[in-house]
């Protein structure tokens, strides 16, 4: 036998040759040379058994889920720690903010937001009714969102971070970038606020049926009080994404509860109001009009102006800065590719309007409060979690790192699935006693109670769909790929459209908004399995089959509370009344559903429900 080649280790006698012991990513990084900008892998904690069903450490990225924060290192070009002079000792460098715990502070302030937000809703059905009125200030006060996200609302909410927080590797640390992108975006905000009120009669023709009995007059009355939000929702939307990208999410999350609190005192002043408000004869005069439009604004108005103070205390300075360089360049290509998404999707929301507005008075409101129930859980949850791993998978992508990107992603994914398929699967079976629980007080009836109780329990299966869809776009806009989630929306579209046309054929005008609600939830179905599937072409694999263990464990506990939350309906007797018996069987079905859904799932230790048992066991040992 010949000698073997240096270098290359002999293996004993009657054996063969070893196997290597696995290289893990931080073993890997102590065998290579620094790199400033590189994610620095956190250990494995010491001690922790891996004797348990599911595995303590995620996969993905070889790390326990409480310790599931990364270190973002921009370049700089100083050593990472000042050298101790002698007599001191060198400080250690600061750490990015935990996901589990930037994600856990933002779901509190998300959680009183929504509550709050669901509040004046309610509130509001109470003082004006659940009819023409109602749907009125519905269809009009979506207009300000609709065109400041055809203006840039899609463009700050996708891509706008990614770019903020590559340009803090810039020797001025992105300062030059973030002002004239400011400068460009409050231009174009302007303009097309001023606009858009002249054009709100034009608005108005675009989003109501004429041969329903909805109020035309009306809408373009309050349309004229709501229309100036645009300047303001842009406002917020910009100085979020600049203080998101400098890792500060605190004041972003607690600014809506603010302009919550200052609609909801409008409207209780609407309600003292004497008198209704005149839907045979609208007008911007008309006192109830005036005073809800205006407060409402002022709601947006205070909401942008709470952000000034913490930019300030950040070390952002803004000066109006003009022209075109690479970077901007860079954004207004993604930025058509995001107007393009938006365009596309408010096609299909314009016609999904105008189908409910063909139907009976009441179904624009239905449709919208039930709607906001629906996206309730997200809110707290799913939108907590993509504003803090936002900045994180941006970082990932912008390193070329798509192992990281994909383990946040996956990681995403199976929080998602454990926390929002046990709600939504509750949400079905309590969801008209939600409706009538909620909406008959004031003057609201139990005939619009249920039926928009009815929609959301039809609808609610969606949901686990809608914030995987929401977290596929973050992923593509990380990777600063806006044509994919643009191509994603047209199919969704194509799907969604003729499928609403086909409401008000084949169903009542009583039951169109249900048939809507169905559709929409269909649509987010055929996105999130779209979705996923570009996706695994980009990137490869992306630990699907651990996802798919997780929902089908999670599926399988929420049937068992789905079970026990009927079983306890049957229960509760019909002589308590709609309204009573409404209110006991949605807190003793909800009550068991999830206490039986999360039991299971941590009976049979699915992992990936530590972060929120962990949070909520600190919480009752503080109290």
């Amino acid at each position: 036998m010949g000698t073997p080649p240096p270098g290359i280790p002999v293996p004993p006698r009657g054996r063969g040759p070893r196997r290597p012991a696995p290289v893990r990513p931080w073993q890997e990084e102590a065998q290579r040379p620094a790199d400033p900008e590189a994610t620095r892998f956190i250990p494995r904690t010491a001690g922790v058994p891996m004797a348990s069903r599911w595995p303590v450490a995620d996969p993905d990225v070889m790390r326990p889920y409480d310790a599931l924060a990364t270190q973002v290192m921009p370049a700089i070009g100083k050593p990472l720690v000042k050298p101790a002079e002698p007599g001191t000792e060198a400080a250690a460098p600061a750490k990015a903010p935990s996901l589990a715990k930037a994600s856990g502070r933002m779901a509190i302030a998300s959680l009183i937001s929504r509550i709050t937000g669901f509040l004046w809703k309610l509130l509001l059905v109470g003082a004006i009714g659940q009819g023409i009125a109602n749907d009125s200030f519905n269809v009009a006060n979506t207009m300000p969102n609709i065109i400041f996200e055809l203006l840039m609302g899609g463009v700050l909410a996708s891509v706008v971070v990614p770019l903020l927080v590559r340009s803090q590797d810039e020797p001025d640390g992105g300062a030059a970038y973030t002002q004239r992108l400011i400068t460009v975006a409050f231009t174009l905000l302007l303009f097309g606020t001023v606009i858009a009120v002249f054009a709100a009669p034009a608005f108005t023709s675009l989003y109501v049926d004429g041969s329903g009995k909805a109020s035309s007059g009306l809408t373009t009355a309050f349309a004229y009080l709501l229309l100036p939000e645009i300047f303001f929702y842009g406002v917020f939307a910009l100085l979020s994404a600049v203080l998101n990208a400098k890792q500060i999410f605190g004041p972003t999350a607690w600014a809506p509860v603010i302009n919550n609190l200052v609609v909801i005192f409008t409207i209780l002043v609407v309600w003292i109001m004497p008198g209704d408000i005149d839907t045979a004869h609208p007008s911007i005069t008309d006192p109830k009009v005036l005073t809800l439009g205006i407060g409402v604004t002022g709601g947006i108005v205070a909401q942008a102006i709470l952000l000034v103070p913490p930019l300030l205390r950040s070390g952002f300075r803004f000066k109006w800065r003009w022209g075109i360089d690479k970077q901007m360049k860079e954004f207004g290509g993604l930025a058509l590719w995001i107007l393009g998404y938006v365009a596309v999707s408010q096609i299909g929301y314009t016609i999904n309007t105008r189908v409910l507005t063909s139907g009976s008075p009441g179904g624009v409101t239905a449709y919208s409060n039930a709607w906001l129930l629906f996206q309730l859980p997200y809110g707290v949850i799913g939108v907590s979690l993509l504003t803090a791993i936002m900045p994180r998978m941006s970082r990932a992508a912008a390193d070329g790192d798509h192992k990281k990107l994909i383990g946040d992603l996956s990681y995403a994914s199976r929080i998602s699935t454990v926390m929002l398929v046990p709600i939504s699967a509750v949400m079905t079976v309590v969801g008209g006693s939600i409706g009538i629980a909620l909406f008959t007080f004031g003057k609201g009836t139990v005939e619009t109670a249920e039926r928009l109780g009815d929609a959301l329990a039809i609808s609610a299966f969606a949901l686990l769909p809608y914030a995987l869809v929401m977290l596929q776009m973050r992923v593509f806009y990380a990777m600063k790929d806006a044509r994919t989630p643009t191509l994603i929306m047209i199919v969704m579209t194509l799907v969604k459209v003729p499928l609403l046309y086909l409401c008000p054929v084949l169903l009542s005008p009583d039951n169109v908004v249900l048939g809507v609600m169905m559709v929409n939830a269909l649509t987010f179905v055929v996105g999130a399995i779209l979705g996923q599937v570009w996706l695994w072409v980009t990137l490869g694999n992306l630990r699907s089959k651990r996802v798919i263990g997780v929902i089908l464990f999670t599926v399988v506990a929420s049937g068992l509370g789905v079970a026990a939350a009927w079983v306890v309906g049957k229960v509760v007797p019909d002589s308590f009344g709609p309204t009573f018996g409404a209110w006991v069987k949605l807190l003793l079905q909800s009550t068991v559903g999830i206490v039986v859904s999360f039991g299971v799932l941590m009976a049979l230790k699915v992992e990936e429900l530590q972060p929120a048992t962990s949070r909520f066991t600190r919480l009752i040992k503080r109290g």
